[in-house]
Order: C-alpha cells, then sequence, then structure tokens
C-alpha cells in the first residue's frame, strides 16, 4: 500500500508542476501584453511611460469598430459552419456504416492541418475571380459574370467556412461517436421522433463537442488575417489585418491593446457560453423529469 502512495504523490507534484508552468507561460506573455498596452508611441519608438492615451485612441479613432465587425463576421462563419459540420459529423458518426469510407473521410479532414493557410486560400483567388472558374461558367450559360464573389464579405466568409470546418467537425464527431448507440434505439423503441431523438438526447450528450466546436472556430476566426487579406483585399478589413499592420508601423502598444480587447471580449462571450450550457442542461433535466 506504501509504494501505491508514493506514486500518488509523484504524479500529483508532476501535475501540479506542469500546471504552474503552464500557466506561467499563459499568464505571462498576457500580462506583458497588458502592460505594453499601456504605453505609447512616439515616432517609431515605444514610449514606456504608463498612459491610458493608446486605449483612449483605440476607442476615438473608431479601431473597436474594426473588432466588431470582425466579431459581427467571425459569428456569422461560426454558425454558418456549425449548422454544416453537425450534420456531416452525425452521419459520420452513426450513420456511416462502411468503416472504410469513415477512415478514409477523418484522414481526407486531417490533411488540411498539413498545409499553410496560404496555400489553402489563394486558389480560390483563381475559382471566384472576375476571369475565374465560376464566372466562366455563368458566362458559358448566357449569365453575367458576379464581381462580388471575390474581394467581399462573401469571399472572405467563404473561405473561412473551408478554413475551419475540420475544426468544427472532429470535437462534434468525438462527441457524438461517444454517444452509446443503444440510447438512440431505445428512445426510437419508446416511440420517440427523429426530432425528440435529436432534441432530448444527441444534443445534451454532444453538447461538450458542440461547444468546443465553436471556441475553436470563433477564437482564431477573429485573429484571421490570410484569408482577409488573400479573398477580401482591401475592401475587407478584420482585426488581423489591423494588428499585422500596427506591428509593420512599430506600433506595438496598439497592437497590444488590440489584442487585450479582444482577448476581453473572448472571456466575456466564453463565460455567457458556459452560462448558458450550465443552463440548458438544467432546463433540459427538468424536463426529462417532467416527461417521466
Amino acid at each position: 500500500m506504501q509504494p501505491a502512495k508514493r506514486q500518488r504523490t509523484a504524479s500529483d507534484v508532476i501535475v501540479i508542476g506542469f500546471s504552474a508552468v503552464w500557466v506561467g507561460l499563459l499568464i505571462v506573455p498576457l500580462a506583458m501584453m497588458l502592460g505594453y498596452s499601456l504605453f505609447t508611441t512616439e515616432g517609431f519608438k515605444t514610449n514606456t511611460t504608463v498612459s491610458t492615451q493608446t486605449w483612449a485612441t483605440l476607442f476615438s479613432t473608431g479601431r473597436w469598430i474594426v473588432v466588431a465587425r470582425t466579431f459581427a463576421l467571425a459569428a456569422i462563419v461560426t454558425t454558418i459552419t456549425l449548422f454544416v459540420a453537425f450534420p456531416f459529423a452525425f452521419w459520420l458518426a452513426k450513420r456511416c456504416r462502411s468503416s472504410r469510407l469513415r477512415a478514409s473521410i477523418l484522414v481526407a479532414l486531417t490533411i488540411p492541418f498539413f498545409l499553410e493557410t496560404t496555400s489553402r486560400t489563394i486558389i480560390w483567388r483563381a475559382i471566384l475571380g472576375a476571369d475565374g472558374v465560376v464566372n466562366a461558367g455563368l458566362e458559358g450559360l448566357g449569365l453575367q459574370a458576379q464581381t462580388w464573389l471575390l474581394y467581399s464579405a462573401f469571399s472572405v466568409q467563404f473561405g473561412m467556412v473551408i478554413l475551419f470546418f475540420p475544426s468544427m467537425v472532429f470535437p462534434i464527431y468525438i462527441s457524438l461517436n461517444l454517444i452509446d448507440n443503444a440510447l438512440i434505439a431505445a428512445a426510437e423503441d419508446l416511440g420517440a421522433r427523429p426530432g425528440q431523438v435529436m432534441w432530448l438526447i444527441v444534443l445534451p450528450l454532444a453538447f461538450p463537442g458542440i461547444l468546443a466546436g465553436i471556441i475553436f472556430t470563433l477564437v482564431p476566426a477573429m485573429a484571421e488575417f490570410a484569408v482577409p487579406q488573400l479573398l477580401g483585399g482591401s475592401n475587407v478589413n478584420l482585426l488581423g489585418n489591423s494588428i499585422n499592420a500596427a506591428l509593420a508601423a512599430l506600433k506595438y502598444p496598439t497592437a497590444a491593446a488590440l489584442s487585450a480587447f479582444v482577448i476581453a471580449v473572448l472571456v466575456v462571450l466564453g463565460a455567457v457560453l458556459l452560462l448558458f450550457a450550465r443552463r440548458s442542461q438544467t432546463l433540459r433535466g427538468a424536463f426529462s423529469e417532467l416527461r417521466q
């Protein structure tokens, strides 16, 4: 019994030590970034005198509008990706009968993670451009070419949905795959309609994966700059482009303030999502008890 106790204590020490190092690597850079946002830029030099001028400039110059625009676009992208990825993940986890086909699809979904974002995105300029494949097909059918397919909010949203589709599918697929098929079969045997099975059984049990998919999509979409730059051009100015421009101009306090503002928005959003998750689980539990 004594060796087991020593082994458990050693494991606890390793876990605590690793957690402390990880928190330090996460918190220290964030604290430094917040500190940098309290500096100012004079010419091409950073003035380390503590001041709120950078934050005041952030709101007075309307830079916060870029953050709001980016959040709105990221929310639209996340919503579209969720509504496309969930049915696909459900079919892959519960309706796909061929294990070989399922394995092939999972491998295909992992391939984009090994490709650089620019190389994955720039090909769409040749497809959606004025002389691209889509417009050539429209003109071949006698229709007018569409100029809004590229360098617009649509093209940016389209590129982001494709970019983050695997990030949304994988956590949802894992959650759905962990649901026992016997629960679904039992509900169907008891007369539950497909909508009831989905709403009362599948969605509550898959909610952790859905929440993870939303986070894995929304957070990187807020910081994405390659897709807006390649598919949006100068017509779509998002947060990632503003931060990149501030860094190129050596305005580090401005870039730090923009990043800190986004982190604050994401923290508030995360708290709202967690509150919604807890309340949703409570309501569904109470509803299930009433039905019984």
